[in-house]
C-alpha cells in the first residue's frame, strides 16, 4: 500500500521492464455467448479462492540464484499482498516440485506467468514462473516484486488495459524498446505494450494509472492523454486503491465458519453469482475411486486439495468454461482424510440453475 512518507518526486527507471512470456490465448466453444465470453475471459487466469501458493527460490542454474537480500524482499513482497487480508496464503518451500511459483533471479529482465498459466504452461518444476532482474531493495526494486506477484495472482498489465484510451506513437515505441537496455524484437514489443488485452479480461473496468501493473513510460511514446507527449508516465509507488480493490473482489478474506460436507450421491446446489465461489468439505469413509461433476448449464472452474498437516495441497481439477461439458474430476480418495473442494462460477444461464455432487 502507498505509504503517506514515500518520497513523492518521480524519476523514470532506465532499466530493462518486465515482459511476459507469450502465451496464446485459450481456445472456447465456437459462438459463445457474449455474455458467458466475457465472465469466462474475465476470471479464466485467477486461482480458486483459499488456495495456498507455494513458492520456491531456484538453485539448479548458478545464474538464478539469488542472494538472502532479495530472496527477503520477495518474501517481504508477499507479505504485502496478503497483508490486505486476501484469502489467498503463501508458504516458501524447500522442494521446487511441490511449489506452483519457481523464482529466480537471472540478471537482466523481470517477468512472470500470469495465474494460472504457470501450472498449465510450465508444469516441469525445474523451469521458472517468475524472474527478477535487478535489485529488489530500492524503491523500484520493491515495486518489481510487487509487480511480478500482481502477475502471478492472475492481472494482467494495466497500461493494455482497452478502456484506457491509449494512442501509441507505434513507432516510437517499436524504436524505444528495441533499443538498449531491453532490446526487444517488434513481437515482443507489440505483445508487451501495445497489444491490447480482450475487453472482456478486464470487465469494463477504467484506467488505473497508478496501478502496480503499470509500466513508466517516457514523455512522447504516448500521443493521447496528450500530456504525456511533455511528461513521463509514472505511477506512484506501491499498491493503488484500484489495485487493493480488485484483489480482495477476487479473493476476500477466509470466512471461519464450518464448510457444509459434501457426502456420496448426494448432491448439492451452486447458489451463487458469476465470479462467487462456494466450498465444501469431503471426507470419506472408505478408500476407493470417487468421481466429482458439477451439473446444470454452468461454467465452473472444479478444484480438489487434500489437508496435510493444515497445508491444503493440490490434487486434482477440471475446468469447463467455454465449453458444453460440465467440470468433473476421477480420483482416488483415502479413508479418514479431509478433503476440500472449491467451485469458482464463471457463468449460470439462470440462478441456482447448478449442482455438484461426489459418487
Amino acid at each position: 500500500m502507498k505509504s503517506q512518507n514515500e518520497e513523492k518526486e518521480k524519476k523514470l527507471h532506465k532499466d530493462v521492464i518486465c515482459s511476459l512470456p507469450s502465451v496464446p490465448e485459450r481456445k472456447l466453444e465456437e459462438n459463445i455467448d457474449p455474455n458467458r465470453l466475457s465472465l469466462v475471459r474475465y476470471n479464466e487466469k485467477k486461482w480458486v479462492n483459499h488456495t495456498i501458493l507455494h513458492y520456491h527460490f531456484l538453485e539448479n542454474r548458478a545464474e538464478w540464484r539469488g542472494a538472502e537480500k532479495q530472496k527477503q524482499a520477495v518474501r517481504d513482497a508477499f507479505q504485502e499482498w496478503k497483508d490486505l487480508g486476501i484469502g489467498l496464503e503463501f508458504r516458501e518451500v524447500e522442494n521446487a516440485g511441490d511449489a506452483e511459483i519457481r523464482i529466480g533471479f537471472e540478471r537482466g529482465g523481470s517477468w512472470s506467468y500470469v495465474g494460472r498459466d504457470i501450472i498449465d504452461h510450465v508444469p516441469d518444476p525445474a523451469k521458472r514462473t517468475m524472474n527478477f532482474g535487478w535489485d529488489l531493495t530500492t524503491p523500484y526494486g520493491r515495486d518489481t516484486a510487487l509487480h511480478e506477484i500482481g502477475h502471478s495472482l492472475g492481472f494482467p498489465h494495466e497500461h493494455q488495459n482497452p478502456n484506457a484510451g491509449i494512442v501509441w506513437d507505434e513507432e516510437k515505441v517499436y524504436d524505444y524498446f528495441g533499443g538498449s537496455p531491453n532490446n526487444w524484437s517488434r513481437d515482443k514489443t507489440f505483445y508487451n505494450i501495445i497489444r491490447k488485452i480482450s475487453p472482456d479480461a478486464v470487465e469494463g473496468s477504467n484506467w488505473d494509472r497508478d496501478s502496480i501493473m503499470h509500466y513508466q513510460f517516457k514523455k512522447g511514446l504516448i500521443l493521447h492523454p496528450s500530456k504525456y507527449k511533455r511528461q513521463d508516465l509514472i505511477p506512484d509507488p506501491g499498491l493503488s486503491e484500484v489495485d487493493i480493490s480488485e484483489v480482495t473482489k477476487f479473493y476476500p478474506p477466509k470466512e471461519e465458519p464450518e464448510l457444509p460436507e459434501l457426502v456420496p450421491f448426494l448432491s448439492q446446489k451452486i447458489e451463487i453469482e458469476p465470479s462467487e465461489q462456494v466450498d465444501f468439505v469431503i471426507k470419506p469413509e472408505r478408500t476407493r475411486n470417487y468421481t466429482i461433476q458439477t451439473f446444470g448449464d454452468v461454467d465452473t472452474v472444479l478444484v480438489l486439495f487434500e489437508d496435510v498437516d493444515g497445508d491444503s495441497q493440490y490434487v486434482d481439477g477440471d475446468d469447463d468454461s467455454g465449453y458444453n461439458y460440465n467440470s468433473k474430476i476421477s480420483v482416488r480418495l483415502l479413508k479418514n482424510k479431509t478433503y476440500y473442494l472449491r467451485i469458482r462460477l464463471y457463468y449460470s444461464s439462470e440462478s441456482g440453475n447448478g449442482a455438484v455432487m461426489v459418487w
